[in-house]
């Protein structure tokens, strides 16, 4: 109902309006709003001296009794609600109207729904424990928020600043930042985020909320926490670990909530003991480290005790220390894979659902027995390349989705052609059906360390549109003639076609074949069974394509860089397992040329289909955009260069990438590539923006130097791809017939879905990189650190802190903290041998090294860049997730033995490029890493990833960040 809906906007705000707006306009629940208040014979009009909640209630239920009779009475018609008064003046008024409350509702009509009648009681006694705690507690321990006006009155006049909350999770009691948001405030002096002090200061605001700050006098602005910590609960943080004073502020009033469900845990028995004096009343610990206790009543406290569950906030009033909650549902035990998996997801508001019976009606139908074949009428409607084009695939092993294939060919002028061909995905998935809808929710194929959760069902990803070999398929292709000797590009089209692969090569033995080893040959299926005479032919064609192809990237590539394309540092470490999922090792990936091959193709398609789309769409183009980095989050790379004497010029890419071109030291090659690797931290995230939402001026990809790029090239894993191949379809029929009236999406709703992208992109990064560290931490939680070489490695210093170091481990492309003072207030000490222990002493911090003393006036210096032997442990936590520690063992390199993995061969060098996950710098990169030898491999082989830069990325997110780092995560 039409007024159901401002009902709620009116009592409940207009937060909870929009999520119920959302639930509604969401085809997959079929829901439809009835506009009574502009039908005639469901109309009332308000009578005077009526109250706005009594004549709501009068409409709802007039458009309900005049539905009930409109449907002839076939069907009967409930009307919910909790208004005692309303169920006695209409509860029996019409037969086959039913006016009841929400309880009366589940008990005859769901009586079996088990776990919705749980969830409700536990609300129903989470509003009843509120209700009587306001009423027994007048004291405030908060002060109240200011009211929606005033807030918007000040953000406009400048006394209030508009941003978003960013606890820092490893000092969630102390810190928190807010992040300058949008342009409606006015321009201010601010050259950072502003500083939250305390949870006093933050005034129950939550994470991610937000929220209206007020600054404090500038004698009371405070530095931000430079020293190591293990996410401490304390309330303060001694005097000497802050650095220079930054703006400081306190929230006045929260603009936006953006509480989402929270995994908590229960405590253990005897702190359930401590908490007072009613059981029933339970502070449960978010696994979250940014997230406070959360209050909730249940009687189930000591039974899931062992568990990992799931709650809600309900409110946060002035006068509780804590927010209150109500419990939703288990997930699992703690500790156990299963569990810790759903933890994560739920974390980020994943939510992936087997596909439906209706999605999966609308799959086109393809089996062993009868696989899918094209439509002669189809036929006549797209280029035909199968006979003319030698189109062939370049993936890892075992890849099935393969959405990306390439071709070279000379034309007869002598001139070259280069192809790149993309599934053609939007001719399955038709705009707005079922399988459209339930792929624009999810916005992304989410990878996990040992599984993935598909954007579409695999009747689509790994067999119709997956560009195999030797079988008919639907693509969209883009051709560029190129001149025969520069390369220069002389025309393009775009065309819908159709192809037939050639071969379904893997990286390694196109590699090989660039390279001249022959070897690789018998690798290649589709060369077998063949006499030697058409093996040679094909082969030497083979061969000429992938060397002409690489070739043709390599000048591709040099004219990015002669444009300030910057190419940073990042490890990519692959994760295997045995036949019984369990993580066998932690395996540095090698880098191959074939992968910037195929990386410099994809981006050389998303660039060109950019420019066609924003030309034919100016103010309705999806594209992404990489805005230049700010300035201060290059000043610990601007310090670290200079501790070995380089000068870094941060002004410009161009200037970025010639400046760490020249930092090298020739004695040790890793701190070039650490010095790539915080460039690559201090970036910005490229985001997804509709072309009519900021200036052209702002299009601009900083990493990639090109003026306009999108993502076009991997529509089976990304429904932004999905989105630029329709507005590309749009744009050619736009050359063809003139003017079109609709292609999809205008520039305020296709903003609205580049943001929802561009969160659920996140939230897949996030759920990637926890469930990394979630196998990381099974790995080495198995070993005993004491006695397995695999717990020892060579670790690099690259930041100081006022209490240790942040080092990087190569082997395992892990960072973490290394303590140089421990709890009990002893320091790092060295024998001799230069092993390490613990004695009494003290630290002193330098600007590029740090120095411990012990009382008997022996002393150790560690300087940045420094090799030292680490071990690394599992620190374990029963409300939070394992994380890595490292401990200095030995202050020098750890001595390699022949199985080790040497220190140059785990760092893979790769470009700051985002490509199409048809590069494996792209696929295995941004994807799941992970190597299956067992008979489910091929559940959980698909390994693609959005993009070189975004690994990137991704390894400044697996990185222990420092406070700086998580304020901009």
């Amino acid at each position: 109902m039409q007024t159901a809906c401002q009902a709620v906007q009116h009592q409940k705000g207009r937060r909870q309006y929009n999520k119920l707006r959302n639930l509604v306009k969401d085809a997959r629940h079929d829901c439809i709003v009835f506009a009574n208040e502009f039908h005639q014979h469901s109309y009332l009009p308000r009578e005077k001296g009526e109250s706005m909640e009594k004549w709501q209630t009068r409409s709802i239920y007039n458009a309900a009794a005049w539905y009930y009779n409109h449907c002839l009475g076939q069907m009967p018609v409930v009307m919910v609600t909790e208004d005692e008064d309303a169920i006695g003046q209409y509860g029996n008024e019409t037969e086959g109207v039913f006016v009841i409350s929400f309880k009366n509702y589940l008990d005859n009509f769901w009586p079996d729904l088990k776990a919705a009648h749980e969830l409700f009681d536990s609300i129903l006694q989470a509003r009843r424990e509120r209700e009587s705690e306001s009423q027994e507690n007048n004291g405030k321990e908060y002060p109240e928020h200011l009211p929606v006006e005033i807030l918007e009155a000040g953000i406009k006049s400048g006394r209030y600043i508009q941003g978003t909350l960013n606890v820092n999770k490893h000092r969630a009691q102390l810190e928190a930042f807010v992040r300058l948001q949008g342009f409606d405030s006015k321009e201010t002096e601010l050259q950072s985020d502003i500083l939250i002090y305390g949870t006093k200061a933050r005034n129950r605001a939550i994470h991610g909320d937000v929220v209206a700050v007020e600054l404090l006098p500038v004698q009371e602005w405070k530095g931000r926490t430079v020293a190591l910590c293990e996410n401490e609960t304390e309330d303060k943080a001694p005097a000497d670990t802050t650095g220079d004073p930054m703006p400081t502020g306190k929230v006045v009033g929260i603009i936006q909530k953006n509480w989402r469900d929270y995994v908590v845990t229960f405590p253990a028995k005897e702190e359930c003991q401590s908490q007072g004096r009613n059981a029933q009343k339970i502070l449960v610990t978010p696994w979250d480290y940014r997230i406070p206790k959360i209050r909730i009543s249940t009687q189930q406290a000591e039974a899931l005790q062992e568990y990992r569950v799931v709650v809600r906030i309900d409110s946060w009033e002035s006068t509780s220390v804590y927010p209150n909650g109500h419990f939703v549902r288990v997930l699992g035990r703690i500790g156990d894979l299963e569990g810790e998996i759903a933890a994560i997801l739920v974390e980020n508001s994943i939510c992936v659902a087997p596909f439906s019976e209706i999605q999966m009606s609308e799959m086109p139908v393809s089996s062993s027995k009868n696989p899918w074949k094209v439509n002669p009428e189809e036929e006549k409607n797209r280029l035909d390349l199968r006979d003319t084009h030698l189109v062939f695939s370049i993936d890892p092993k075992g890849c099935e989705d393969v959405d990306d294939a390439l071709s070279v060919r000379t034309l007869p002028n002598g001139n070259l052609e280069l192809g790149v061909h993309i599934a053609d995905v939007t001719h399955f998935v038709a705009a707005n059906s079922y399988t459209d809808v339930e792929a624009r929710a999810r916005a992304t194929t989410y990878y996990l360390a040992d599984r993935r959760y598909d954007m579409l069902p695999s009747v689509l990803s790994a067999d119709v549109c997956s560009l195999l070999s030797e079988v008919d398929r639907f693509a969209v292709s883009i051709l560029w003639e190129l001149e025969k000797e520069s390369y220069e590009i002389l025309q393009v089209s775009y065309n819908r076609t159709i192809i037939r692969s050639a071969y379904k090569l893997v990286y390694e033995a196109a590699q090989g074949l660039l390279d001249g080893d022959m070897s690789v040959v018998g690798d290649i299926r589709e060369l077998k069974d063949l006499d030697e005479s058409t093996r040679q032919k094909k082969l030497a064609e083979l061969v000429w394509a992938i060397t002409k192809l690489t070739d043709i990237t390599r000048r591709v590539r040099a004219q990015r860089d002669s444009c300030g394309a910057l190419e940073l540092e990042g490890v990519e470490i692959r994760v295997q397992l045995d036949d019984k999922h369990n993580i066998h090792d932690l395996i540095p990936k090698q880098p191959l040329e074939v992968h910037e091959t195929v990386a410099e193709c994809m981006i050389l398609a998303n660039h060109w289909v950019a420019k066609k789309i924003s030309e034919s769409f100016p103010h309705q183009a999806l594209l992404r955009q990489h805005p230049p980095p700010r300035q201060e989050f290059f000043a610990e790379l601007r310090e670290c260069a200079s501790a070995k004497g380089f000068s870094i010029d941060t002004r410009s890419n161009k200037a970025l990438a010639e400046s760490l071109n020249k930092a090298n030291d020739p004695l040790d090659p890793i701190v070039n590539k650490l010095l790539r690797s915080m460039a690559t931290h201090a970036m910005s995230n490229a985001l997804y923006f509709s072309t009519g939402s900021c200036p052209e001026e702002e299009f601009h990809h900083y990493g990639l130097a090109l003026e306009k790029y999108t993502h076009f090239t991997s529509p089976i894993r990304r429904y932004a791809d999905i989105v630029v191949h329709r507005l590309l379809m749009a744009a050619m029929l736009k050359e063809t017939k003139g003017d079109i009236k609709d292609y999809g999406f205008s520039n305020k709703d296709l903003q609205e879905l580049c943001r929802h992208i561009n969160n659920r992109n996140r939230a897949a990064q996030h759920a990637q990189k926890q469930s990394t560290e979630l196998f990381q931490c099974m790995y080495f939680k198995d070993k005993t650190p004491e006695t397995d070489e695999r717990c020892v490695a060579d670790g690099v210093i690259y930041s100081i802190r006022t209490n240790g170091v942040l080092v990087y481990v190569p082997r395992y492309g892990i960072k973490g903290a290394a303590y140089m003072k421990n709890k009990e207030g002893l320091v790092i000490s060295c024998q001799g041998d230069r092993s390490c222990e613990w004695k009494p002493g003290s630290l002193h911090r330098f600007q590029n090294k740090i120095t411990s003393t012990t009382t008997t006036g022996e002393s150790v210096t560690l300087s940045l860049f420094d090799h030292i032997t680490v071990k690394i442990l599992v620190q374990t936590s029963r409300c939070h997730a394992d994380t890595i520690k490292l401990e200095i063992i030995r202050n020098a390199p750890y001595q390699t033995s022949g199985t080790e993995v040497s220190q140059k061969s785990c760092v893979v060098e790769s470009d700051l490029v985002e490509v199409s996950q048809s590069a494996e710098a792209q696929r295995a990169q941004e994807n799941t890493r992970v190597e299956v030898i067992d008979e489910d491999y091929e559940e959980y082989c698909q390994t693609k990833g959005v993009s070189l830069y975004q690994l990137l990325e991704e390894i400044r997110d697996l990185a222990l960040l420092d406070i700086s780092a998580d304020v901009r995560t």
